[in-house]
């Protein structure tokens, strides 16, 4: 993969994430490129890609208060996920458990956006650039 030598690479924290992977890949066809694990088993950290876009998750850590949306009954970010077919992207994360907060809708700023929340509380703006 050649990624230009600036880009976004959000980390989204979680409480568990082996759910979240899957959910991910269900949700919108990511796949994990990497995980560490704890001593226990359980996922510490995972590196993920949706369609070249690159992402990682986190365990919580109150070392730096650095929480998921779970923790924080609220969240601070919507991630922006631009796909060619907002619909379908959206109708097919709803399926895998995803709920839709704002229908995907042409807007007169030449966006095509839905929002929906993950089953974990993170929001993803699903969108495409209409012009």
């Amino acid at each position: 993969m050649n990624q230009p030598a600036t880009f976004f690479a959000p980390m989204i924290y979680l409480k568990i994430l082996a759910p979240a992977i899957e959910f991910y890949k269900k949700a919108f066809d990511a796949v994990e490129l990497r995980r560490w694990t704890n001593d226990d088993g359980s996922v510490h950290v995972a590196e993920m890609m949706i369609d070249g876009a690159l992402f990682h998750m986190h365990e919580e850590t109150r070392r730096h208060n650095e929480l998921g949306p779970e923790t924080l009954k609220g969240t601070s970010i919507a991630i922006g996920l631009f796909v060619n077919d907002p619909h379908a992207v959206m109708a097919k994360a709803v399926a895998a458990g995803g709920t839709e907060l704002d229908p995907v809708t042409d807007y007169d700023y030449q966006y095509r956006q839905g929002c929906l929340a993950d089953p974990f509380g993170h929001h993803w703006l699903i969108e495409k650039k209409l012009s």
